[in-house]
């Protein structure tokens, strides 16, 4: 499954990044919404389910989000919405780990 979020705010250091591996940092923007997918590897495998999700959050509660990579650039958002079948785009799409 995937979830759909809004990023309310990020941290400076994500536009400051620079490595290869990890530029997609700086495209990151407040009010964007991004895609994150929950694959097999980062399932839980007793409740099925990836850790901070946003399970039992409605659309008001804001979640924080840490980059992989690069703890310092991290940030909020709200969840829009769970989709069973993903569906998310390839730009602005991300896994949970």
């Amino acid at each position: 499954y995937c979830v759909e979020f809004r990023t309310e705010s990020l941290s400076h250091h994500c536009a400051l990044e620079t490595r290869p591996y990890a530029r997609w940092m700086q495209y990151l923007r407040e009010g964007h919404t991004v895609c994150v997918a929950c694959q097999s590897p980062a399932m839980n495998r007793d409740t099925h389910r990836c850790s901070g999700d946003g399970h039992n959050a409605d659309g008001g509660k804001i979640l924080h989000w840490e980059a992989v990579g690069n703890s310092q650039c991290q940030g909020t958002w709200k969840k829009i919405r769970q989709l069973e079948h993903c569906s998310c785009p390839p730009v602005h799409s991300f896994i949970f780990t």
